[in-house]
């Protein structure tokens, strides 16, 4: 008998999680479960009391899973196929729920048996290498498999494939010279990527109470800004992995949002959780250094941004009016962290000028989808045939910050702290032409940026900021 042929006569079998996918359907089950029913976290701890496999049962009950739209992992894809071209037989072989596991294999077509949880077996460990033992034989199978619930299995297999591996794993493969197969690590920036770093410059806008107020040289403000700058950071970055976990399914469904690092499997649901275990005490802890109020500002905001998350982006015109108050929120924490008290005019201005940001966001949305304009998108309480009315109000909204702004120069507020007002008029303008742009640009398809985002690293942008600033700062002395 020649070497293929001996090959063939062994099954291979196959792991999901972590091998198959490069992620993990029982996190991605929960969280899908917990989007649908809120209250189900409530069950979960019961579930869990009674094992692994009454929580994945649970779950499996409770959601569905869209086969087509996982992470899989291609290079292994290509290896089953060649596998079952020369005639081998291949069997999923996976802790993942029984109706998880059929629905894989169903859509790949690829397996001849699938061996999962069910019936309170859970189909890891011990408990993998004992039903593959018995089917097949010791040293019958060769299995395919990557964390350190596959160690045992390894043990018990003819041949080992170690798939991108966790630590034990990689041990276990460098002891025993076995296959390996590592797809590229992530690195830095998929990490950063994942935390959106770049969405940090949204957090800015803590520091416009203490411009406002002419404090910029106070060292105290300037800390006092700083530390709160790194606590809604780390925050917000929390708050984005959270809510891509609830969104997995639907970013992989998306045409630039399925490259996303949670999303395509670049960076695991694991790296996520640990994540979000290292930045929310972070910062809570800065928080504690700064006034209480700007304590009380941050759980606002998490909790704000948790209900978003969980139910309010779904909802017509409710989404945008939380983002524009979450926008908002940012200042009152700049207000709360240098103990400035914030004004009405500046409230009023921000509401509006953030609403049309958040409008011209889902405008884009919208001008960018595909759908039939009768039909509603996925996750969002909009359709394509609403952007005429939201680019409407989100101009109008525009014009009204404008509007107040031009009222608070106007006031006697503004008489009061500046000799000069006349330097602080053409605040008004640039507003306007800034706002006006991005809404030119969105029309015209050519923003591609949150519009937050684009306006602080826009050049024109910045440019229109710099003159705003020095106007500012001008008056600051006349008076």
């Amino acid at each position: 008998m020649d070497v293929r042929s001996e090959t063939n006569a062994v099954p291979l079998a196959v792991d999901l999680d972590g091998t198959l996918i490069a992620t993990d359907l029982l996190w991605e089950g929960l969280f899908k479960l917990l989007r649908q029913q809120p209250l189900a976290i409530f069950m979960v701890p019961f579930w869990l009391f009674h094992g692994p496999a009454r929580l994945k049962q649970e779950i499996a009950e409770r959601v569905d899973l869209d086969a087509s739209a996982l992470p899989y992992r291609q290079a292994m894809l290509e290896r089953l196929a060649a596998e079952r071209a020369t005639g081998r037989r291949l069997i999923l072989a996976t802790g993942t729920p029984r109706k998880f596991a059929d629905a894989v294999a169903s859509h790949l077509g690829l397996f001849d048996e699938v061996l999962a949880t069910e019936n309170g077996t859970n189909l890891t460990c011990a408990r993998k290498r004992a039903a593959l033992v018995a089917a097949y034989g010791d040293a019958g199978f060769d299995y395919a498999g990557n964390s350190s619930h596959d160690v045992s299995v390894f043990d018990a297999a003819r041949r080992a494939i170690v798939v991108s591996p966790d630590r034990a794993a990689a041990r276990w493969q460098a002891e025993h010279g076995a296959e390996l197969m590592a797809p590229a690590k992530a690195g830095w920036k998929d990490y950063a990527r994942m935390l959106r770093v770049h969405q940090w410059l949204k957090n800015g806008l803590i520091a416009v109470p203490m411009v406002l107020d002419h404090a910029y040289l106070n060292v105290s403000m300037l800390i006092a800004v700083a530390l709160a700058f790194v606590s809604f950071s780390a925050a917000a970055s929390a708050i984005y992995i959270v809510n891509d976990f609830f969104d997995l399914a639907l970013d992989r469904k998306h045409p630039t949002k399925r490259k996303r690092p949670l999303a395509s499997g670049i960076v695991s649901m694991k790296a996520g959780m640990i994540a979000i275990l290292i930045l929310l005490p972070i910062s809570f802890g800065v928080a504690l250094l700064l006034p209480i109020e700007f304590l009380g500002v941050l759980c606002v905001y998490l909790l704000a941004t948790t209900a978003y998350s969980f139910s309010v982006k779904r909802m017509l015109l409710l989404d945008v009016i939380m983002l524009a108050g979450l926008y908002t929120m940012r200042v009152l924490a700049g207000a709360a962290a240098t103990g400035i008290e914030p004004s009405f005019w500046l409230l009023a201005f921000s509401t509006f000028f953030f609403l049309s940001l958040a409008l011209v966001k889902r405008y884009v949305e919208l001008r960018g989808s595909t759908l039939d304009p009768k039909e509603r998108m996925a996750g969002r309480g909009y359709r394509v045939e609403d952007q005429d009315i939201v680019a409407q109000a989100g101009m109008a909204s525009a014009f009204s910050s404008v509007l107040v702004l031009a009222l608070y120069i106007d006031s006697a507020a503004v008489r009061e702290q500046y000799a000069e007002p006349w330097l602080v008029w053409p605040l008004a303008p640039i507003v306007l032409y800034m706002t006006m742009r991005v809404w030119i640009l969105a029309r015209r398809d050519e923003l591609h940026d949150d519009p937050v985002v684009f306006i602080v690293s826009d050049w024109r942008s910045q440019l229109m900021a710099v003159i705003g600033a020095v106007l500012l700062f001008t008056a600051s002395l006349v008076g």
